[in-house]
């Protein structure tokens, strides 16, 4: 991945990966707080092939979990954008838009922002017709980062996962091109 794909927001940039991430999101991956809901924390293997699934993402499709950093001091936040899924997704092949900050940035509109920042690139620059957002009912954070973002609500597409013993319950948004804050089209 190259640093052109630099997407810049008032107070953000969002940027592709580089090698010395792996600390920055090995931590935050590592987190119990930040990892509620989501299957519990990873380990640094977990964490690095995440990482290395979204570089592989950037290469096929032009998208990716950018790493967010402060605009101006460059400090790590976590990881927000677009990736792509397959056939072997319980809603089959589609992208989705996701979001990861330490806590030490959370309520600070950080995850609206970057998401908002995504999307549109996602859209506009890599041409995505539609893009998903899923996430646990009982997770107020992302549901209203979701909300914020003005996606709509589609209880038909809501699954289920179960991964090394855990459920895990998504309920689905969604947004498309032609209206970015709404599902239709």
């Amino acid at each position: 991945m190259t640093e052109r794909f630099r997407i810049v927001t008032e107070r953000l940039v969002l940027r592709p990966w580089r090698p010395a991430d792996g600390d920055e999101v090995a931590r935050l991956n590592a987190d119990p707080e930040v990892m509620s809901g989501l299957g519990g924390p990873l380990d640094r293997r977990a964490s690095d092939a995440k990482v290395e699934r979204y570089r592989e993402v950037f290469d096929e499709h032009g998208l990716t979990r950018w790493v967010v950093a402060e605009r101006r001091a460059g400090t790590f936040l976590g990881y927000c954008g677009v990736v792509s899924h397959d056939g072997a997704h319980p809603l089959g092949p589609h992208f989705d838009i996701g979001w990861r900050l330490a806590r030490a940035h959370w309520g600070r509109g950080v995850a609206t922002e970057a998401a908002r920042a995504a999307l549109a690139d996602a859209f506009e620059r890599v041409g995505c017709d539609r893009i998903l957002a899923y996430t646990e009912a009982h997770n107020v954070r992302s549901v209203g980062v979701i909300r914020r973002l003005g996606l709509l609500r589609q209880p038909e597409l809501d699954f289920e996962v179960v991964e090394d013993g855990h459920r895990w319950s998504g309920q689905v948004w969604g947004a498309s091109r032609e209206s970015p804050s709404s599902a239709g089209g």
